[in-house]
């Protein structure tokens, strides 16, 4: 498969997962301001740093599944950065899975650019690293707040998001390969 189509293929199932549990909660996650979601995405990035260098695990869910709970907590965190929290949480769902897919548009368009000039670097890069990117993220987004978002000259919260949800695909592009190729071993 192709970059693209893994992509695809990861943001489809993403995509599954969010509906679902849109199904199940409604959309209460629009009560969240962006640093209680960029904290969601900080807990799940730490449980997989922590699982990367643990033996023992205690709660079953995997690596590749916190990597989906990032990416999901990433758009919503677009979504959010777009629309600002709500007190009245409830939104059409139709209207939620239009923007979720425009920001996953968005953040594909970036990686496609990114890929061209870097050259698919990150296929030669350890899934690990990939958290640690997100964590650096994480913490660029919390000095970017403090500061009320102002930069100089750095990206800005969007950008930060946008290259979270690129390295969350990443990471789960390469733990499926992974696994391929142990089951072939």
């Amino acid at each position: 498969m192709n970059t693209d189509a893994q992509y695809d293929a990861v943001i489809a199932s993403c995509r599954s997962l969010f509906e679902k549990k849109m199904h199940d909660y409604g959309t209460a996650w629009r009560i969240l301001r962006l640093a209680s979601v960029v904290d969601q995405i900080y807990i799940k990035a730490w449980r997989i740093r922590t699982l990367e260098s643990e033996q023992t695990q205690f709660v079953e869910d995997s690596i590749p599944s916190e990597y989906v709970g990032i990416l999901n907590y990433a758009l919503m965190g677009l979504m959010q950065l777009q629309l600002g929290p709500a007190e009245d949480v409830d939104m059409d769902g139709e209207e939620v899975m239009t923007l979720y897919m425009q920001h996953a548009k968005d953040c594909k368009a970036l990686m496609q650019r990114k890929n061209h000039d870097y050259g698919e670097a990150w296929r030669q890069m350890q899934p690990s690293s990939f958290t640690d990117l997100i964590l650096m993220k994480i913490l660029r987004m919390r000095s970017i707040d403090d500061r009320d978002g102002v930069t100089l000259v750095s990206e800005g919260l969007d950008a930060n998001l946008q290259d979270i949800v690129n390295y969350a695909v990443f990471a789960q592009i390469k733990l499926a390969e992974e696994a391929r190729e142990k089951e072939i071993a």
